[in-house]
């Protein structure tokens, strides 16, 4: 197979940006939408923390599933799912309805990992990192164009015209996948990746792992920072409406400025300030202004403080995700990498699933409460943060006697 097989790539590269296009069309209406059938903060934030908890498990079975039977069929059938998820909530006119849809939408949302397993099959080791990046440059295009586009359709025509729209998107992904893109995974292939023996979700693994010298701390800071941040992006569309009175359209007007910074920050200034300052004091000061930004984000008694406050707040969320996935590489030898990974990625889909109802929970107590509870999660961390990491402990690999704990 060739070094990087650039017409399957633009493939998956298409299918992971029309399923981000149609994730964040919605993104920024379904609190509009579940508090017309009378929904609650709260109850808003339940219907996040479905979404998360379906794929938390469907994701891992889907994966597997693609290991035995092909990676092609199990992403039609991830698609369809999202498919028939939208256009439920397209046609919801009870509440049931719009939880129904995000659990469908959930336990088959295993897209985007079935489409990294693709990229991985078909490129080599030396061109993989290149191949991946694409998967974010999908995210980043698709969260800079679906927010603003669903603002605007759902204020102009309805709010289920978004979920309708979305739902044509999942269908253009499964004509893509049915026609255009060839299986990865040959019969013998399938067979050896099917006999593996390995847990669907390694829960028992990633708390041994915590207990590690090197991995252990690292995966300390992205547990807690992760459900900081995403509390934080779970809770600004249940946060913003109530506080700042932002309609729909602005809600994904500020959901696009996010993206953008985003694509800014990744393009233009990791590089350098990873160049210019150690990763593990670099990690730690990225925490800081992360928490100290998140606090002045439920502060924020306009959407132009907000909009200055959100500069910042990109910058330490964007560097320190960016850090801690460089660190963690760094942290174990070389063949050891993908079990890490692993192992971190289950910390970020169990963190997912509270940080739906905390937000949901937080903005009815109090309108600064959200931003005060995940500022305090990141801020609390740091001194933890500085102790372990500072002196570049976190970046030496593990000796023969300390072994990941490995996800067999």
């Amino acid at each position: 197979m060739a070094a990087m097989d650039k017409r399957r790539l633009a493939i998956a590269f298409s299918i992971v940006l029309v399923d981000m296009l149609g994730f964040s069309l919605i993104l920024p209406l379904l609190r509009y939408i579940a508090v017309g059938f009378g929904a609650s903060d709260f109850t808003v934030g339940l219907l996040v923390s479905v979404y998360a908890l379906g794929q938390f498990f469907g994701a891992p079975v889907l994966g597997r599933l693609s290991d035995r039977f092909g990676r092609r069929p199990i992403l039609l059938v991830s698609i369809f799912g999202t498919f028939v998820g939208f256009i439920v909530l397209g046609f919801a006119t009870t509440l049931w309805m719009l939880f129904l849809s995000r659990i469908i939408d959930g336990i088959t949302g295993g897209n985007i990992s079935v489409a990294q397993a693709y990229i991985s099959d078909v490129t080599d080791a030396e061109h993989r990192g290149q191949a991946l990046g694409l998967i974010g440059a999908a995210f980043g295009i698709g969260f800079v164009l679906g927010p603003v586009t669903g603002g605007l359709l759902g204020e102009a025509f309805g709010y289920s015209v978004p979920a309708f729209v979305a739902a044509g998107l999942a269908a253009l992904n499964m004509g893509l996948v049915a026609f255009l893109m060839p299986e990865s995974l040959t019969r013998e292939m399938r067979r050896r990746l099917s006999e593996r023996k390995r847990p669907i979700i390694d829960i028992a693994g990633l708390r041994q792992a915590l207990e590690h010298p090197r991995v252990g701390p690292l995966l300390t800071i992205r547990t807690v920072t992760a459900l900081a941040f995403q509390t934080f992006e779970s809770g600004f569309a249940i946060w913003a409406p109530v506080a700042i009175g932002l309609t729909a359209r602005g809600n994904g007007l500020v959901l696009g400025y996010i993206g953008v910074l985003q694509i800014i920050i990744q393009g233009a200034l990791i590089r350098p300030l990873t160049r210019r300052f150690p990763e593990g004091r670099l990690l730690t000061a990225m925490i800081a202004l992360a928490g100290v930004s998140l606090v002045a984000w439920t502060l924020s008694p306009n959407v132009w403080v907000l909009l200055v406050v959100f500069i910042p707040l990109s910058i330490g969320m964007a560097v320190s995700n960016t850090l801690q996935s460089s660190l963690l590489s760094k942290s174990v030898d070389p063949d050891e990498v993908g079990t890490v990974f692993g192992l971190s990625t289950s910390a970020l889909s169990l963190m997912r699933i509270p940080a739906g109802v905390l937000a949901g929970s937080l903005t009815g107590l109090a309108l600064w409460s959200p931003g005060v509870f995940c500022g305090a999660l990141a801020l609390g961390i740091v001194p933890f943060a500085w102790r372990r990491c500072r002196g570049g402990v976190c970046e030496e690999p593990m000796g023969d006697d300390e072994p990941v704990p490995a996800q067999t």
